[in-house]
């Protein structure tokens, strides 16, 4: 199994099942601890921290559903019950995946305030633990606040036996930010001295999280987060971040005819190289100037120096997987995800990964050569067809027993970050710094630079990047032009977004726990 949490699963009642670091879990045997007993162990802190790194999992197995298919990358088709109502914008207060996506991030933030509440008892050689219980409650929250605007922020493990919820009203959604970065900066300093691990929470993630959460407010605050983003991307290689990128002169001859390497062998390195990124490799073929082989999963691609942050999952032959109502008694977490059923190779089977019309205008072997390749299933793409079905390639691992880890953040992701804090309220920009981290990008995709940045340019940019990594519906909010596009994609497509619809509605089920306490978005 892949090296993350694998010691140690930490259950609802914080149970904690504890083994060797190098040998993987052996749920046959577990020696199960209160919480006051683990508190005493040597280890009892990391068990506790990989229990809340474990409780995310669950995170990204209905996301999906609830971002990118409420986005106009994406469309759900229409014989597949629930999922055609979300992608529609018809999303209930009662509906399933609303509810669990809320309790799942809420479940995440009981165990890091577990952590917290007792940082103080926190070994020396422990307290990176404490950095990294701030950083998974920030960005819990940080979900929390982008799908449901004004949430309340849990700050401590709540007795439910007290009332104690009542203390914890919705808070106005610029309030909710203020408590997010500033739990991101207080991780700053407990990870300043952390190993850097991919798949745990780092300093360098935890900076490029607050800018990113600066840029989300509701008045962005641009230069905060430049400064923030700065102090990484100008120091980029002390932190081991890059983008996966082979320089033409390194570049691999696919045809060996010539000595001459066109553009199209060019492409296909850089192809390979995008696919890397996500863990994934192409098998052999190329045939008349493109890559035709299929692609799958190597784990061994997946810890590489673009993944900042990601969650780790392993392939397991068992019906023992995550998904995102699954209880933590019954399954190994950290074997297998679901996440992969509704945007993988199974994908038609549930229909629900199905790239948009509208995005295959600007997502086509012609205007994206290597992206396209990297994230679309070519061989389902049929432009003659207005019809057809095409699906993700990005996480191409068959079905609910996947093994793709998912990507909470990537330094193309900082990149752009950085090139929106530079142009800030304005509508474009020269500046030399905006310009070569948006052309970095640029270039990974086999693309021409610019010499002038516009915001729109940004934002086009960063839809056929980041497609199928749950970005599109929240880059159109923090940008200021959900309603705009998503009012005409909604028209266009027969749908029913309105301006309130860009946020889910409150769970109807939070709404029941504590009746005349939690208001109903508008909308619902």
């Amino acid at each position: 199994m892949k090296n993350i949490y694998k010691n140690i699963i930490v259950c609802f009642s914080f149970m904690a099942l504890l083994t060797s670091c190098e040998t993987e879990l052996d749920l046959s045997n577990p020696t199960a601890l209160s919480l006051e007993e683990l508190l005493q162990t040597d280890d009892g802190f990391i068990a506790l921290s990989n229990g809340v790194l474990d409780a995310y999992q669950k995170i990204p197995a209905n996301e999906f559903l609830l971002t990118e298919l409420r986005s106009d990358n994406v469309r759900a088709n229409s014989e597949n019950g629930n999922f055609p109502a979300i992608s529609a914008y018809n999303v209930d207060p009662n509906n399933g995946d609303v509810a669990t996506y809320y309790s799942n991030n809420m479940h995440v933030i009981k165990h890091a305030n577990t952590i917290i509440d007792n940082r103080f008892l926190a070994p020396e050689s422990q307290q990176y633990t404490v950095g990294e219980a701030y950083f998974m409650r920030a960005l819990s929250h940080f979900n929390l606040v982008r799908a449901y605007q004004n949430v309340p922020y849990i700050d401590k493990v709540l007795d439910i036996t007290n009332e104690e919820a009542l203390e914890y009203p919705q808070l106005a959604e610029a309030e909710v930010y203020e408590k997010i970065i500033n739990d991101f900066k207080t991780s700053i300093a407990y990870l300043n001295d952390a190993e850097q691990n991919r798949y745990r929470p780092s300093k360098g993630a935890a900076i490029c999280l607050a800018a990113k959460a600066y840029l989300s407010q509701p008045n962005p605050n641009y230069t905060e987060a430049e400064l923030l983003l700065a102090s990484v991307v100008e120091n980029n290689t002390s932190y081991g971040y890059n983008l996966l990128y082979t320089e033409r002169n390194n570049a691999v001859d696919f045809d060996g005819i010539t000595d001459v390497l066109t553009d199209q062998e060019y492409y296909a390195n850089l192809i390979v190289d995008f696919g890397h990124v996500f863990g994934n490799q192409i098998s052999n073929g190329y045939t008349d100037g493109v890559l035709d082989g299929s692609w799958s999963n190597n784990a061994g691609f997946e810890i590489n120096n673009e993944v900042i942050f990601s969650i780790a999952y392993d392939l397991v032959s068992s019906d023992n997987y995550v998904t995102s109502d699954s209880g933590l008694n019954d399954q190994v977490e950290t074997d297998s995800e679901s996440h992969s059923f509704a945007m993988t190779l199974q994908g038609p089977s549930n229909g629900v990964n199905i790239a948009t019309l509208d995005f295959l205008e600007v997502m086509n072997p012609e205007l994206q050569p290597v992206r396209f390749y990297a994230s679309i299933n070519a061989l389902s793409y049929n432009p003659a067809d207005i019809t057809n079905d095409t699906f993700n390639a990005k996480f191409p691992t068959d079905g609910e027993i996947g093994d793709n880890d998912w990507i909470v953040l990537r330094y193309a992701d900082v990149l752009l970050l950085y090139a929106e804090a530079i142009i800030g309220n304005n509508d474009s920009t020269t500046d030399s710094r905006a310009i070569e981290a948006f052309n970095e990008v640029r270039f990974r995709a086999g693309l021409e630079e610019v010499a002038n940045l516009t915001k729109q340019q940004l934002l086009d940019e960063r839809r056929v990047e980041f497609v199928y990594e749950n970005q599109r519906l929240y880059d159109l909010v923090r940008f200021g032009v959900a309603d705009e596009v998503l009012v005409k994609f909604s028209a266009e497509n027969s749908l029913n977004y309105t301006s309130p619809k860009k946020y889910l509605p409150f769970p109807q089920r939070e709404i029941d726990n504590l009746p005349n306490f939690y208001s109903q978005n508008s909308g619902y």
